[in-house]
This record gives structure tokens, sequence and C-alpha cells, in this order.
């Protein structure tokens, strides 16, 4: 038998985000499949995907909130957090 786990407000939104998080990346994933079947090639998707971010970035955020998100990624890319072979602890 199990028991509900109990969770503050806080966990369950981090929960909602996690999970949103990632049935966007797998929609994102089906979409950069399909892209590269169709010939494209990878650096003009992440390209085509950046600027569409970036874009919707600024345009519900604002330039600085997408600035400061642009700043952000060059520590997380430089830290490894987007390589493949990366190993979640």
């Amino acid at each position: 038998m199990t028991h509900p786990t109990a969770h503050t407000p806080d966990e369950l939104d981090d929960l909602i985000i996690q999970e949103k998080l990632q049935v966007a990346l797998e929609l994102q994933h089906d979409a950069w499949a399909e892209s590269t079947a169709d010939g494209i090639e990878p650096e003009i998707i992440a390209d085509a995907a950046m600027i569409t971010a970036i874009r919707e970035t600024v345009r519900a955020l604002g330039e600085d909130q997408a600035e400061a998100l642009v700043e952000s990624l060059r520590g997380r890319i430089l830290a490894g957090e987007f390589s493949p072979q990366r190993i979640l602890q």
C-alpha cells in the first residue's frame, strides 16, 4: 500500500515545472528529429530554435530578462550542463 507523500506548495510548483519542462523537451526533440529527417542540417535547426526561443522570451519577459538568459547560457555550457556525456547523480 502506498501512502501519499506530503509536499510543500513550493515542492509541488517545482514538480509541475519539471514535468512541463520534460514535456517541452520531448516535443522539441520530436521536432528536431522530424527536421533532420527532412534533410535540414543540425546547425540550421539549432539556429532556428535559438531565434524562436530568444524572440519568444523577449516577447514574454522583455529584453532584459532575455539578455540575462542568454548570458547565463555561457556558464551553463562551460559547466557541461548540455553535454550528452554528462552523468546526472
